[in-house]
């Protein structure tokens, strides 16, 4: 593939897959809930490749679609981003009417009713459904689970808020340099991914530089501490 074709997503997960594979990648927390996930290179490429299969199989997503993303921080939005990433499409953080797909949590579909496809997120440690979808809507956690864990990179096209892919990934290059960590740190977070900045900032600076992620949700300050060395945090975001 030429490079300048490669997606943000092979921009992004290459590296680290080459380096190190196996280790702490992203670990989740949701202090409200107690939830703890961690996914490896390896594993949170399996689950971009889900959604990738998932968007081009079922959505007929191609390179330069548009996909309205509302979901928060969280280790499936890391997920669902890579997985759109690597089907080529242009993600936005906003609803968007002209979007060919919309991925969001349950509470904001009313906010999609103009979008043509919908997939709704439970967000749920054990991938349980969300109850009560009104008809034509996808359960992301139902069908993504089908899907197969590899998936062949397509052309890329635009890949954030119009943003090109060497722009993101320039923008996230810089975003680390400017807050000052690296390859060899482990940032933790509770920031939201709502805007471009926001997301950059918070995520894709972390995998461009080969950093890993502690991103809590809900936070309580009683556990930061206790956290920071079970974790072996060295950078907070």
């Amino acid at each position: 593939m030429n490079h300048a074709d490669r997606t943000l997503t092979d921009e992004l997960l290459d590296p680290i897959l080459a380096a190190d594979p196996a280790g702490p990648r992203i670990t989740f927390y949701d202090d409200a809930t107690g939830e703890r996930v961690e996914l490896s290179a390896i594993t949170l490429a399996n689950w971009a490749a889900k959604t990738a299969n998932l968007v081009r199989d079922e959505f007929a997503l191609e390179p330069g679609s548009r996909v309205s993303v509302l979901l928060p921080a969280h280790w499936q939005t890391a997920a669902v981003l890579l997985g759109l990433w690597w089907a080529g499409a242009e993600v936005v953080l906003e609803a968007d009417p002209d979007a060919d797909l919309a991925m969001v949590t349950a509470d904001r579909l009313e906010d999609v009713e103009d979008v043509a496809e919908v997939a709704a997120l439970s967000l749920d440690a054990f991938g349980r459904p969300v109850p009560d979808l009104p008809v034509g809507i996808t359960d992301y956690a139902t069908s993504v689970r089908v899907h197969g864990d590899q998936f062949r990179s397509t052309v890329a096209g635009p890949a954030l808020g119009g943003r090109s892919v060497r722009e993101v990934h320039a923008a996230a290059v810089d975003s680390a340099s400017r807050q000052g960590f690296g390859g060899t740190d482990r940032a933790l977070s509770s920031a939201d991914w709502n805007t471009t900045d926001d997301l950059i900032d918070g995520l894709v600076a972390v995998l461009a530089v080969g950093a890993s992620l502690v991103q809590v949700a809900n936070p309580d300050p009683e556990k930061t501490e206790r956290r920071n060395a079970t974790e072996k945090v060295t950078f907070p975001l």
